[in-house]
C-alpha cells in the first residue's frame, strides 16, 4: 500500500484515529508512506528512509535516522549560522 501524506491537515484527534487504523492495516502488508509529521513516523514506521534532493541521505530506524547529522543539517539546517550558505 501506498500513502502519502496521510495525516496532512488533521486535527490532532483525527491523527491518532488514521495512525491506529494504518497500524492495523499494515500487520499483514508492505505500506510505503511519505510523511512529515514526526510524531507518525516515529509511532508507526519499522524502517525509514530520508531523501535530500532526490538522494538517499539515510536509512535505518528513528532513533538511527533522526539524529543522523546529514538528516538535521537537510531538514532543520546547521547550528553553526557560519557554515549556512545562502
Amino acid at each position: 500500500m501506498l500513502l502519502d501524506e496521510p495525516t496532512q491537515g488533521m486535527g490532532h484527534e483525527d491523527v491518532d484515529r488514521v495512525m491506529e487504523l494504518i497500524k492495523r492495516v499494515a500487520e499483514d502488508r508492505t505500506v510505503l508512506m511519505v510523511e512529515h509529521n514526526m510524531r507518525v513516523v516515529s509511532t508507526i514506521a519499522g524502517r525509514i528512509t530520508v531523501l535530500s534532493r532526490g538522494a538517499v541521505i539515510a536509512e535505518g530506524d528513528y532513533g538511527t535516522v533522526s539524529n543522523d547529522p546529514q538528516v538535521i543539517e537537510a531538514y532543520i539546517g546547521t547550528s553553526n549560522p557560519e557554515e549556512e550558505m545562502w
